[in-house]
C-alpha cells in the first residue's frame, strides 16, 4: 500500500509542477535511493501517457567516483548525459541521503572539474533551459536532525510544505512580479547589511511549484555592475560539501572585493572558480509560509519567509543579467525580527519589514494568507 502522501507528492510534481503530456520522455532522477517516492512518479509519469526514465545514485558513490575521476573521464561522463538528456521534454530530481556534507573532501581541482564539465552542461544550459523541470529534498532522518525536529515531526512538516496549494501562492506572487518587473533600485538594510543596486528592464519570474518543491519566491537579478555596499547573510549554507557560515560580501560596482566566513580560504576558492562567480546572477525574496528556519538545504532555506538570497554567479535566461558562471551559489538572509529584522525599499518605498509585506497590493504573500 502507497502513502497517500508520498502518491499525492507523486501526482503534483507530475502533473502540476512538469505537466507531463503524452509522449514526453521523463527522467526521474533519484539521488540517495528514496524508492517509495520513485516508484509513485513512475506511476504518475505513466498515467498521463509520458515515458519515465530513471537514474539511481548516491553521494557517497559519487565521492570515490570524482575523487579519482580524470578530465577525460567527466568530459566523458557529461557528454552521455548530456546526449540523454537531450532526449528528455521533462525532469524530476529527488535528492535526499543521510550526510550532507559527503563532498567535502573531494579534491577542490576534481569538484571543479565536475562543475564546469557535467554540471554547467548537463544541468544548466540544457536541464534548466531546455526541459520542464523540477527538484525536490525528501525527508530523512539527517534532515531532521538539520532541523531541529524528530523524525516523525518533520516528515509532517515535509508534506505540509510540499503538498501546499501552490496554485494560491502562485496567483498571490502576481503584484509582487509586476512590482519588481518595474522597479529600478532595490536597497536592502539588516544587521552588517547595506546593498545597493539596480533590477531596471531585468524582469521578473514567479516560482510556485513548477521548478521547486518547496517553493516560494520571485526572483530577478541586479544590473551586473550595479551592485555597491554590503551584505552579511545570516543562514549557514552548504557549498561542495563545506558548511559555510557568516557569510559577508563587499561589493564595487558589482563585484565581490571582500568576502570573508567561517572558512574564508575555501569560500574565496570558489568565488574565484571564474569571472563571473564574483558577480550576481539572482536576487530574490522568499515567502513560503511553513518554512521558518534554516536548516542547511538551501532548496528549502531560500523559501524561508522573510527571506531573501543574493546569489553569486550564474544568472537564468528568464532574468538574465549577463553574468555567466559555472557557480551558482544562493545565500541567504533571513529579515524576521527574531533573527535581526530588515527591510527592503524599491524605488526608496519600503515594501517588506521585518519579514512582512506592508504594502496592501502584497499583503497576500504574508503568511497567514497562504496557509
Amino acid at each position: 500500500m502507497r502513502d497517500a502522501r508520498l502518491q499525492k507528492l507523486a501526482a503534483n510534481l507530475a502533473g502540476y509542477s512538469i505537466d507531463v503530456q503524452p509522449g514526453d520522455n521523463v527522467l526521474i532522477d533519484l539521488i540517495g535511493l528514496e524508492l517509495e517516492l520513485g516508484k509513485c512518479l513512475i506511476e504518475e509519469v505513466t498515467k498521463r501517457g509520458g515515458r519515465p526514465f530513471v537514474e539511481l545514485s548516491d553521494r557517497s558513490v559519487l565521492r570515490t567516483m570524482l575523487t579519482h575521476a580524470t578530465k577525460e573521464q567527466i568530459e566523458l561522463w557529461a557528454k552521455h548525459d548530456l546526449e540523454r538528456m537531450e532526449q528528455m521534454q521533462g525532469y524530476i530530481g529527488v535528492r535526499s541521503g543521510s550526510n550532507v556534507n559527503e563532498l567535502s573532501d573531494v579534491p577542490k581541482e576534481k569538484m571543479r572539474l565536475y562543475e564546469q564539465l557535467y554540471t554547467h552542461p548537463v544541468h544548466m544550459e540544457e536541464r534548466v533551459k531546455r526541459t520542464k523541470w523540477v527538484v525536490l529534498r525528501y525527508p530523512t532522518p539527517s534532515m531532521a536532525q538539520l532541523a531541529n525536529m524528530s523524525t516523525e515531526a518533520f516528515e509532517d512538516f515535509y508534506f505540509d510544505v510540499c503538498n501546499l496549494d501552490y496554485a494560491k501562492m502562485d496567483r498571490a506572487q502576481d503584484p509582487l512580479q509586476a512590482l519588481m518587473s518595474r522597479t529600478d533600485k532595490v536597497r536592502i538594510v539588516s544587521p552588517g547589511t547595506d546593498l545597493t543596486f539596480s533590477i531596471k528592464d531585468i524582469g521578473a519570474k514567479k516560482c510556485s511549484g513548477q521548478r521547486n518543491i518547496p517553493d516560494g519566491e520571485v526572483f530577478s537579478a541586479p544590473v551586473r555592475d550595479s551592485v555597491n555596499g554590503v551584505i552579511t547573510y545570516n543562514s549557514p549554507s552548504v557549498y561542495s560539501g563545506t558548511t559555510f557560515q557568516n557569510i559577508s560580501f563587499t561589493f564595487e560596482n558589482g563585484k565581490i572585493v571582500n568576502a570573508t566566513s567561517n572558512d574564508t580560504k575555501k569560500l574565496n576558492e570558489i568565488l574565484d572558480s571564474d569571472e563571473g562567480a564574483r558577480y550576481i546572477g539572482e536576487f530574490a525574496i522568499g515567502f513560503n509560509p511553513y518554512i521558518l528556519h534554516p536548516m542547511n538545504d538551501i532548496l528549502f532555506d531560500e523559501k524561508i519567509a522573510g527571506s531573501l538570497h543574493f546569489t553569486p554567479g550564474q544568472a537564468y535566461e528568464e532574468t538574465d543579467n549577463g553574468n555567466r558562471s559555472s557557480i551558482h551559489w544562493d545565500l541567504v538572509l533571513i529579515q524576521r525580527p527574531e533573527y535581526g529584522g530588515g527591510e527592503i525599499y524599491f524605488d526608496d518605498v519600503l515594501i517588506r519589514k521585518d519579514g512582512v509585506f506592508v504594502l496592501p497590493e502584497l499583503e497576500g504573500l504574508n503568511s497567514e494568507n497562504l496557509k
